[in-house]
């Protein structure tokens, strides 16, 4: 139980930097382009994560087959949940709700579910590999609190909601953390590696049908490239210092 309890306080790590962001986006101004600036960081931490942590993790174990299959896996069940979502939108939603804002908080609360299960099965290998996958997700997930907050912020949404909104981020990264700690727990490194990967088709199709097209309705371009690549960039020197 004590070695639970340190995962959920690795978890809370990225849960307070996601915090932090939504802290900052009410200090300045909710505009367009502060959104865009946001999610393009944001995004550039995501793909580095997918491409320097969670895949070339996977490919350690040698199965090919497990890996592909994983990661299209991952991907089809981020498209399942999508269209759940879009059903609830027609059913439910009209014209003069503009929905984006709790596009980009699903997109985030899956995304902080994904890391909650890399830093829950990281834990079952070495306690120190969990608590360098939680530093490493804080980059992330202050410019998706920032983002996130923004968009509620711009909807006029009160503020003391859109704190609720902010603190009840916690839950789905508890949630993958738990799962990925107690479900892991004695599994082989093979099904290890497949729930990487798994996650990791989920985070990609994450950036390609929601955050992109989202960071991209202001028509930001250069400086917004630049933060993307920052992002990413950022993530790769922590991965390399952590080890």
């Amino acid at each position: 139980m004590n070695e639970f309890l340190t995962v959920l306080a690795f978890a809370t790590l990225p849960a307070l930097g996601n915090f932090a962001g939504g802290i900052l986006a009410e200090l300045i101004d909710a505009s367009d382009r502060a959104l865009s600036l946001a999610l393009h960081a944001a995004t550039g931490v995501v793909v580095a994560v997918i491409s320097l942590e969670l895949i070339p993790e996977s490919l350690r174990v040698d199965a090919p087959l497990m890996t592909v299959s994983s990661f299209v896996a991952g991907g089809l069940f981020f498209v399942a949940i999508d269209q759940v979502t879009q059903l609830v939108k027609t059913r439910f939603g009209s014209g003069d709700v503009n929905v984006g804002p709790w596009m980009i908080f699903l997109g985030v609360a899956i995304d902080l579910f994904t890391d909650g299960v890399m830093i829950g099965t990281g834990s079952t290998i070495a306690t120190e590999l969990g608590l360098l996958l939680a530093l490493g997700q804080i980059p992330a997930d202050v410019p998706e609190g920032l983002a996130t907050i923004i968009a509620f912020k711009r909807q006029g949404v009160p503020r003391r909601k859109r704190f609720q909104i902010a603190a009840a981020f916690v839950i789905p990264i508890f949630v993958g953390a738990t799962i990925g700690y107690w479900w892991m727990r004695g599994q082989s490194e093979l099904v290890k590696m497949a729930l990487l990967t798994f996650t990791a088709g989920i985070l990609t199709t994450l950036v390609v049908e929601e955050i992109i097209p989202e960071a991209h309705q202001d028509g930001e371009a250069r400086f917004a490239t630049l933060l993307f690549l920052g992002g990413f960039a950022l993530f790769g020197l922590l991965s390399a210092f952590l080890g």
